[in-house]
This record gives structure tokens, sequence and C-alpha cells, in this order.
């Protein structure tokens, strides 16, 4: 493939914030974007040139999508993969496979593993009947996960004690029962591969969690995760190069006293990378744009030694006033309508 020129269309599959972010960096560079999502409130549908509402399996809606761009990329990993299919293969950056192994945390826990890198314990459960063997195995406390569609602390329930398997039901997509791992802190790591197999790394931070969503995430990162990255960096351009991944991807880990322990991936850009709006010299947004459109990849080095993004959840996001009272602050808000508690309405950087 050759470099995009200007003018060509990006499809980008899903609605959502990521998708905004995603098509605003696109439209900088001069293409233009169309966005194919189920739901009709799409906030990305808001900034780009075309959208498609349909279903993820109207096969016919998606094949003409697919004949107005010239490259087609995901917001989120949790797009069907069997109706990808029918699409031009050659067209989809990053690769389905991507998806295929994101989307279902047994199958990822074990490409980690066949790359070298270090899950917490874990055993998959498929029936009601298996989860009292599997707690037995790995040990209380654990946590019980769906295989699919969980995130942002959804689809997953804690196993203080052993009695507390009881009533517990596994669903027919099934779970996977991981035990708890000890660490000092949370951190991510977010490359940008091209389509010649060129890697860069931005900056990890330090991530902090409420209730399973991200809040917060700051550079620069503890020591311990200063010592741990070059090993988790290593793990993650070797799955990308498995995958062979154009675009943004993220990893997951926890920072423990053993080293870096692998929690979770995304194809995709990353909530944990939003600071690189303002905080690098080039965002995963552009970067990911440059990627799949065949273009050089951006600087990925950070502008300052301080930066803080921290989350707008639920109600935190109606005071813009007040927010942009603070100078110093890169308010971004997603065009959400209805502020749910936990509901990611958008998020504030500060640097330096």
């Amino acid at each position: 493939m050759s470099a995009l020129p200007p003018g060509s269309t990006i499809g980008i599959l899903g609605g959502g914030q990521l998708g905004r972010m995603m098509a605003m960096a696109a439209a900088q560079l001069g293409y233009h974007v169309h966005v194919f999502a189920p739901e009709r409130d799409s906030v990305a549908a808001e900034v780009a040139a075309k959208f498609t509402c349909a279903g993820w399996h109207d096969s016919a809606a998606l094949i003409e999508f697919a004949r107005d761009c010239d490259v087609i990329t995901y917001e989120f990993e949790n797009v069907p993969v069997a109706p990808l299919a029918a699409l031009p293969q050659e067209r989809l950056a990053p690769s389905p496979r991507a998806l295929e192994v994101a989307q279902d945390r047994v199958r990822e826990k074990r490409f980690i593993e066949e790359a070298g890198g270090r899950p917490a314990p874990f055993v998959a459960v498929d029936h009601d009947s298996e989860l009292p063997d599997a707690v037995d195995r790995i040990g209380v406390p654990g946590i019980l996960k769906t295989r699919r569609d969980g995130y942002d602390g959804k689809g997953q329930w804690k196993i203080a004690e052993r009695h507390d398997v009881h009533g517990a039901r596994v669903p027919v997509s099934g779970c996977v029962y991981e035990g708890m791992v000890s660490f000092e802190c949370e951190f991510s790591v977010i490359l940008v591969r091209s389509r010649s197999g060129e890697v860069r790394f931005w900056d990890s931070t330090r991530n902090r969690h409420v209730h399973g969503v991200l809040a917060h995430s700051e550079l620069p990162a503890p020591e311990i995760v200063m010592q741990q990255v070059a090993e988790a960096r290593e793990l993650a351009k070797t799955a990308a190069a498995a995958l062979n991944y154009v675009g943004v991807l993220t990893l997951e880990f926890f920072a423990t006293a053993n080293g870096p322990v692998f929690n979770e991936m995304a194809p995709r850009v990353h909530n944990s990378g939003h600071w690189t709006i303002e905080g690098a010299v080039t965002s995963q947004f552009e970067n990911h744009v440059r990627a799949i459109c065949d273009l050089p990849l951006g600087d990925t080095s950070s502008v300052s030694n301080r930066v803080v993004m921290d989350n707008l959840l639920g109600d935190d996001a109606l005071d813009l006033a007040g927010h942009m009272a603070d100078v110093r602050a890169h308010v971004h808000l997603y065009g959400k309508t209805e502020a749910r508690e936990g509901r990611k309405m958008g998020h504030i950087t500060r640097v330096g």
C-alpha cells in the first residue's frame, strides 16, 4: 500500500469518543472520515464527513461503507469479527486478528504467554460447575471475569472467599478466573507500529482507576515503572509483530515486586494516552492515522517531564467554566448529553 493522499477517506468502525478524537486528527491532515456505528447518537459522527448508522451484521451496509473508504480502522475492540470477512482485508488496519485475540480474555492471556509475557494466574471457566475447581486451583481472593465484552470494570466480580462461588452464574460465552495480583501501581505501554514494522513508544504513565474506570494518568511514572518499562515494551513489541499490527496498540500492566504482570490489551488508541494530544510531539490519534495511511510516523517524545490527565466522569464534566478557570487546563468534552455515574464525559490535561 502506498501513502494515502489528503482527500482520501478513512473509515472508522465505532462511534464513540475515541473515534471522535481520531476523526479530528484525520481532518487536521486533510482526510475525510466516514463513521460506521449501530448507535444513532454517535459523538464521532458529529465531527465526521459521513455517517452510516447500521447494525454490525448488516452486510450490505458494511460493504457499501467499505466502498467509500480507502482504509478502515476501529475505535473499540468489540466490533464483531465475522462480518468483517466480507470487507477487503487489505483495507483493514489493524488486522481483524488483533480483534479476535483481544475480544476473548482467555485467548488474549494465552497469546501473551506465547509472546513471553506473564499474565496473572488464570483458569478458563466455561460452566458454573467448573468454578469451584478453578477457585481451588488459583486460590482466593480472585476475580471472575466474562471472557468477552467486559470493559471499564464491567463483567467482573470479586471472589473474596470460597463460599462466594455459590450462586455465581457463568454466561454461555464463558469466564476466566484470575488470581489477585499484589502490585505497587498500574501502568500502560502504548506503541504505534507502521506498515513497514517501525515501532515507536510514548512514555508510560502511572494510571489510577476508580471502580474499574481510569480516572487519572500522570508523568513521570514512579521509579518501579521506570525499572520495568523496558521489559514491558519488549513484550508489547513482540505482540505487535506477531499480529503484524498496524496502528496504535496498548498493553496494560501491574508493576509488581517481581516485574511487570500483563493485565489487558487494547488494539486501538487508549484512554491512558489522551495526554499525548498536548503532552507529546505527536498524539496517539495522529500517529494512528499516520500508520494506517502509510505516512511517516511522528515523534512520540513528551514535551514536558510533568503531564497529568484526569478523566471527567459523570457530572464532573458539567462545570466547564470552573474547569477552564485553571489557565493550564486543556479541556476536552466528548459531546455526550447524558451524564451517568462513571461515564467518561471528557478529560482534562495539564502540561508542566
